[in-house]
């Protein structure tokens, strides 16, 4: 299974003919749109940066609340997560686990504040975990972290985070590269996921933006 970061929260995750697109966003955010067809996308909550579904060619199944999913041999679990104090509820996030290709993919959404035990339990087993490492609107970095040993995924991958050419107020990956306690990172424009290179130990993986600054 392939993953591919476009940038801010959005991902190609490729296996055989089925693509999944996570939380499409629009041009107005500083990148060129990827509009290639999928067969399913998922949309984490109703902010345009992360709801652009029209700018995704085909007819994509779209999974963008709490709930069971399946489509064509993709099943995805919709969790929803936290709100803040005083954050309305249309502004409400879902963390999805999709399966594809044999890989459990976590993408946590716009998550804000720290799961629940039952949420989280929800969302297992979790082999690779998409996490927002921006701040701002999403978890603080001590938060951040303790959500990772929680999901106890293999793979690590920061998203949502301070990039060249994008229109959104967010932390640098600097932050999360230190709290990691990691020293230098060599990003990758791609990962493929075997269940056989998974590994034992939690590792991260920083990933090269594939989506061009307008």
């Amino acid at each position: 299974m392939d993953i591919t970061w476009l940038g801010h929260s959005c991902f190609r995750l490729h296996d055989a003919d089925m693509v999944v697109v996570t939380d499409p966003y629009p041009a107005s955010i500083g990148l060129r749109v990827d509009n290639r067809p999928a067969s399913v996308v998922t949309v984490s909550n109703p902010h345009p940066n992360h709801n652009s579904v029209a700018g995704i060619e085909g007819e994509p199944k779209v999974f963008d609340a709490p709930g069971e999913y399946e489509f064509n041999g993709v099943t995805a679990r919709g969790v929803m997560t936290p709100l803040a104090e005083g954050q309305p509820r249309e502004e409400r996030s879902v963390a999805f686990t999709i399966e594809i290709g044999g890989i459990n993919i976590c993408h946590l959404g716009d998550i804000s504040m720290p799961m629940t035990t039952r949420q989280i339990d929800e969302l297992k087993p979790v082999d690779v975990v998409l996490v927002p490492t921006g701040g701002h609107c999403t978890l603080d970095m001590e938060q951040v972290y303790q959500t990772l040993q929680d999901l106890d995924a293999k793979v690590v991958i920061p998203m949502h985070y301070q990039l060249p050419g994008v229109d959104v107020e967010l932390d640098p990956i600097e932050n999360f590269v230190r709290r990691m306690g990691l020293d230098e990172v060599q990003p990758q424009p791609r990962l493929v996921v075997t269940q056989a290179n998974l590994g034992t130990d939690m590792r991260v993986v920083v990933m090269t933006n594939q989506g061009r600054v307008r």
